[in-house]
């Protein structure tokens, strides 16, 4: 089998494919399927939404007659030696899951537009590039030569972007004479000393936890924008980076970003690419892949994506905890921690996992699981006196699962870990895992261990403060974009995209702060307008704060144990 790329007009955004499959041809005819989903997102995709031009011919080029069975499975019937499919894909969405083309460049992610035939998925597959001949190609598949590509199977081309471009910038490092790729596509000016000298020290810190990599060569794709945007997509040879502004990328706030989500989706080769659920082993690209263990294979990686810069001396421990404070405060102020699981929630991406949904129905497996991990972790090393952690959980997964071909269960997972730790955590599962919780009482007693707290500050705006009430600015006006359960804002019956237009009969101008920071009664009274009627809501403060700022901090007055225990979990 063979796909070969090409493009004419690079700012339709079409991208012209071509699929040739040699016979024999069972009861002449095949199928031909195009996955569902991509993994690193789960939920379902419908990639086939964006192909158009679906055409199938001979290698005489007589027209086949076609139809689909499915959205995203076609019938062909064959006459003759070899099939031909030709059809467009429309690549138009320029992050780092998907496909973009434009005069510049051609960005592929090929489990969207690219069909298998059920039953002969192990064959190997030829990729063609008809691009100009200057062009360089970014990308984890083995090359045969200039622009031409060969994988060993469809898991393996779907599991392998390309950026191809004549403006590429590369720079390599190696570690244990694994070598690693960085490639830029984009406006940025990349200072190469400081990346690989950065990018060096976490890859280090990481193959010294999991002891050898699944693959002898690694890509970094990096896919710079023009505008704010982060993104990271985890694949086993490579992942793509979505990062902007490029005009940026060496200042502070985006370059931690950047090292963040490298770090990341570099631990991410282990963790889903390689250490898999069960219900994931094989991937089934055509369906839901339904499983709890989000909290497993999103936070245990968020966790650590974090932790090894840390280990690796770029982050020093007050710019640590600033990462994880970022996860708590996502943590209190989502209601969803008191009415959903972890473990539901991972479920569920299927079905909203990625968008908002309801206000306060579920968590994130991003979040969540990543305190989740720092908890087990820390529970892990005070019973074993830091000589074991999460760690070596991680590494029972990787040797004893993933190297020997199999998936993890979640009681897999719970026994390892009482395995590894000596002890029962089944209170840890079954009261903070997989039932709805509020993780910030059990966090402050483990992290104390190694002489971190968590302080809590109320917010500096009166209107989250004092009402519970978040607020956004859309196009001039003031508009609610949450609403604290039990807040006086939600006893006014104030929602999600109501607009405020006056505090007692003063007009709001940019100034909701200052106006409710000048009343200072104990009732304030609303003007709003929702759903499109105009209302007065009165609303009574109470004693109570909403929308507190929560941080972790680190003491730096530390006992012996402490400074032990902080010292082996940073391994110093």
């Amino acid at each position: 089998m063979q796909f070969i790329f090409s493009y004419s007009q690079p700012h339709g955004r079409f991208v012209s494919i071509e699929l040739k499959v040699d016979g024999p041809f069972k009861d002449g005819q095949i199928e031909l399927q195009l996955p569902s989903w991509r993994p690193g997102r789960y939920e379902l995709g419908n990639f086939a939404k964006n192909i158009v031009g679906f055409h199938a011919e001979n290698e005489k080029n007589d027209s086949m007659p076609f139809k689909k069975v499915s959205k995203d499975k076609w019938l062909i019937k064959v006459a003759g030696k070899t099939l031909v499919v030709k059809y467009r894909y429309f690549a138009s969405q320029p992050d780092a899951g998907a496909c973009w083309i434009d005069d510049d460049q051609m960005y592929i992610n090929p489990i969207h537009c690219c069909m298998y035939v059920p039953g002969r998925e192990d064959e190997p597959i030829g990729v063609n590039l008809q691009i100009p001949e200057s062009w360089k190609v970014a990308t984890g598949l083995k090359k045969l030569k200039d622009h031409e590509f060969v994988a060993d199977n469809f898991d393996q081309l779907a599991d392998s972007p390309f950026i191809a471009s004549d403006s590429l910038q590369h720079g390599s490092y190696t570690v244990r004479d694994i070598t690693f790729n960085i490639w830029f596509q984009g406006e940025c000016a990349p200072d190469w000393i400081k990346i690989i000298k950065d990018f060096e020290a976490f890859t280090v810190s990481q193959l010294e936890m999991m002891k050898e990599f699944p693959v002898k060569e690694f890509h970094f794709l990096v896919v710079i924008l023009p505008h704010t945007f982060y993104h990271g997509v985890e694949h086993l040879s490579s992942t793509v980076l979505a990062l902007g502004p490029g005009i940026n990328m060496m200042k502070p706030a985006l370059y931690n970003d950047f090292l963040g989500v490298a770090s990341h989706e570099l631990f991410h080769v282990w963790n889903v690419k390689t250490i898999r659920p069960v219900e994931m082993y094989p991937y089934n690209f055509t369906a839901e892949n339904y499983a709890r263990t989000g909290f497993v294979y999103e936070g245990i990686t968020t966790y650590y994506g974090d932790l090894f810069l840390g280990r690796s001396g770029f982050f020093n421990i007050n710019q640590l905890l600033e990462e994880y404070s970022v996860r708590l405060q996502k943590h209190m102020d989502n209601a969803g921690r008191f009415n959903y699981s972890v473990a539901e929630s991972s479920f569920d991406t299927w079905l909203d996992g990625y968008v908002p949904g309801v206000p306060g129905r579920k968590t994130s497996i991003y979040d969540e699981g990543c305190l989740l991990a720092w908890i087990l972790d820390f529970m892990i090393r005070s019973s074993t006196d830091s000589h074991k952690s999460l760690d070596q959980v991680m590494q029972v997964l990787y040797f004893d699962f993933a190297k020997k071909g199999k998936g993890y269960s979640e009681t897999d997972f719970t026994e390892i870990a009482e395995m590894v730790g000596g002890r029962s955590f089944t209170d840890f599962f079954e009261n903070y895992v997989y039932k709805a919780a509020s993780l910030n009482s059990l966090l402050s007693e483990v992290v104390s261990l190694a002489g971190i707290y968590i302080n809590s500050t109320p917010s500096s705006l009166a209107y989250e403060r004092q009402l519970g009430l978040r607020v956004e600015n859309r196009l001039g006006t003031t508009a609610v974009s949450g609403v604290y359960p039990g807040s006086p804002g939600a006893a006014g019956g104030m929602l999600k995209d109501d607009e405020i237009i006056a505090v007692n009969d003063l007009k709001i101008e940019n100034n909701l702060n200052d106006l409710l920071d000048y009343f200072k009664e104990d009732e304030v009274q609303l003007t709003i307008f929702s759903s499109r009627k105009l209302r007065k809501v009165q609303l009574l403060k109470t004693e109570q704060t909403y929308f507190n700022k929560y941080t972790f901090a680190a003491s730096e007055e530390l006992t012996a144990s402490q400074l032990y225990f902080r010292n082996k979990w940073l391994n110093k």
